[in-house]
């Protein structure tokens, strides 16, 4: 492998906690997840970008919520947390590499949640500017384009299982930060390594 220079992240899951903003705009744990899996199985499926907050509001609409839940999540959007081991792990990563992200969000929802994070990054790609959601390649490739970089020099820490298809088909070696043990989608390669925290994923970045 090249030698790498740079590391591009899933923003929404593998950075920050996501999953517990719709539960709380949800109203439980249980009807968030439910939401949340609408939505991602909309996005997932829809390629071709359409507005990000529309398939929120179809996702609510599709579990028995409403258009008021999908107003509550953008309106607490701004209260996104970073995982607990997040901020550190960037830091270290930050003396080495450059940093992005690459998320499946409108341009204005995904900057203000790749500031969240409190750390500068070198590339910020929505799917909004990309024209596409991932797993389709496009996002990557965009990523890829704005860092000058060939894939052998980039790993891609995923969130979502679904980036693993994406980042297969351009070639980035890729790292799971499988935080909610979700499960892998069957036509998904298998990642380079899998852990359950960023901490663990650290040792794998500091070679």
């Amino acid at each position: 492998m090249a030698t790498r220079e740079a590391v591009l992240f899933d923003l929404l899951t593998a950075l920050l906690d996501s999953w517990t903003l719709w539960d709380r705009a949800a109203g439980s744990r249980d009807v968030g997840r439910r939401w949340r899996a609408a939505y991602l199985e909309l996005t997932y499926g829809c390629g071709a970008y359409r507005p990000y907050e529309t398939l929120v509001r179809e996702a609510a609409d599709a579990t028995g919520l409403t258009a008021a839940h999908a107003d509550t999540l953008e309106s607490i959007w701004d209260e996104l947390k970073p995982w607990d081991d997040a901020r550190e792990f960037l830091a270290a990563l930050a003396t080495k590499y450059r940093l992005g992200v690459v998320t499946n969000c409108s341009e204005r929802l995904g900057r203000r949640a790749a500031a969240a994070i409190g750390v500068p990054f070198d590339v910020v790609v929505t799917s909004e500017r990309a024209g596409f959601y991932k797993p389709n390649p496009v996002p990557y490739r965009l990523a890829l384009a704005e860092l000058g970089l060939h894939p052998d020099c980039v790993t891609f820490v995923a969130g979502s299982g679904f980036d693993l298809i994406g980042t297969a088909a351009v070639g980035m070696q890729t790292l799971w930060h499988n935080r909610a043990s979700i499960a892998k989608p069957p036509h998904a390669p298998a990642p380079f390594a899998e852990r359950h925290t960023l901490r663990e994923l650290l040792p794998l970045l500091q070679d």
